[in-house]
């Protein structure tokens, strides 16, 4: 979420049933403004897919170095890191379903449970690049035995864990408002757009593993 501020779309999606233009539906003004969310995602999926696309051909001509870092790799810690991250999306449902039913402190709890995973997973990324370092695999490899991989690596696997950043901060600031009780049972459209938000994350990022890791 790059060229968006999360309070920006927080604030609009908070008034959005409280706004009464004419005789305009407030269920339908959260609709359009989860519409708009979803053509945002699409262009951060365009930006995703270029840089994927960008490593599939390296990988296409250079099958050998992708071969030597998938068995050099910590492929255990990502792994579980994938785990926590899938794991945050469920915590991220449970919370939508506990503002449904009106509970705020259950939201409160879920959605902060959301954001400790996603601290938890770039905490654990970068503990990763670490180990990559050691292993010589930089952003820029010239003339060593990983060269050219770094930079088709690191641009999508940073570019997501930037998005996972901008998630956790969006995660506390919907936890804020929800102890301050600015959600309910008719009210949590903003709960909503956030958990589009995650899920792309969390798609994304299953779609990297298995391209940079697996395959």
């Amino acid at each position: 979420m790059s060229d968006m501020s999360i309070e920006t779309v927080e604030k609009a999606v908070e008034t959005a049933p409280a706004e009464h233009h004419g005789h305009a539906d407030p269920h339908a003004q959260a609709e359009n403004l989860k519409f708009a969310f979803w053509l945002y995602l699409a262009s951060e999926v365009v930006i995703f897919a270029t840089m994927i696309a960008v490593f599939v051909v390296f990988r296409f001509h250079n099958p050998e170095i992708v071969h030597k870092v998938h068995a050099e790799a910590n492929i255990l810690l990502v792994t579980l890191n994938t785990f926590l991250l899938l794991s945050s999306s469920w915590a991220m449902v449970m919370g939508l379903r506990e503002i449904q039913r009106n509970n705020q402190q259950g939201l409160v709890r879920w959605i902060t449970l959301t954001a400790v995973l996603g601290a938890i997973f770039v905490g654990l990324q970068y503990v990763e690049y670490n180990e990559l370092s050691h292993m010589g695999i930089a952003l820029f490899n010239q003339g060593n035995e990983f060269d050219g991989f770094g930079m088709r690596f690191y641009a999508p696997t940073a570019f997501h864990g930037f998005h996972v950043i901008i998630g956790v901060l969006w995660a506390l600031y919907v936890a804020r408002n929800g102890m301050k009780g600015r959600y309910s049972a008719k009210n949590y459209t903003g709960v909503e757009v956030f958990g589009l938000y995650w899920h792309f994350v969390d798609v994304v990022w299953i779609l990297l593993f298995t391209l940079l890791y697996l395959v």
